[in-house]
């Protein structure tokens, strides 16, 4: 684990001096990589123009890019859905718990499909589940998810396919509206990709 942390740290910080010495290669590099696409992110909803007033999302739906290890690390409370990136605020923004949400049954399998434009070395798959009570017209925090993902799929520093799915069983003890919080963690850099799918229990 310290050798990954250093690398990471190492990784961040050379970019970050690449940054400084190659402003144009970095910003056309900067288009990333990959989103949920069902149930549908707020990204691929702001994308597919379900939802309007989203900003620069809807044109880089993939691009929800943050720091990683997540929740020891990764974006700040609040900024969770947006990967902490200011140009992405809008997906923060609960809109006072009216965000479409998908329909689904607790304890029901459910296949996620994440599209992805650009394929990293990859850690893991990890999603976790907003706690019953939440309330889902506040902006959501560490303290408002399960502590744990309700389910996880490593790859060990493989890349993904073009089209990754996860056949997942939904927690049984879940009723009313609840975020998935879906993190893709890089192995090789120390970012992760951040989505948020607003689903309804019923």
């Amino acid at each position: 684990m310290l050798t990954k942390r250093a690398n990471r740290t190492i990784g961040t910080a050379l970019f970050g001096l690449a940054t400084m010495a190659m402003p144009i290669v970095t910003a056309g590099a900067a288009q990333a990589h990959g989103f949920t696409q069902d149930p549908p992110s707020r990204q691929a909803l702001c994308a597919d123009g379900t939802v309007t007033g989203c900003g620069a999302i809807r044109w880089e739906p993939q691009s929800v890019e943050g720091p990683g290890d997540f929740p020891r690390g990764g974006p700040a409370d609040g900024h969770l859905c947006s990967g902490g990136n200011d140009r992405f605020a809008a997906l923060d923004d609960q809109r006072g718990g009216k965000w479409p949400a998908t329909r689904v049954q607790a304890g029901q399998q459910v296949s996620f499909r994440w599209k992805i434009t650009a394929a990293h070395s990859t850690e893991s798959f990890r999603y976790f589940v907003t706690k019953n009570g939440w309330d889902p017209s506040k902006p959501l925090t560490r303290d408002q998810l399960e502590p744990a993902p309700f389910h996880q799929v490593g790859l060990g520093g493989k890349k993904p396919a073009a089209t990754v799915t996860h056949e997942i069983t939904l927690p049984a003890d879940k009723k009313g509206r609840h975020m998935i919080f879906a993190a893709w963690e890089i192995a090789n850099t120390g970012n992760a990709f951040y989505s948020c799918s607003d689903v309804d229990f019923g």
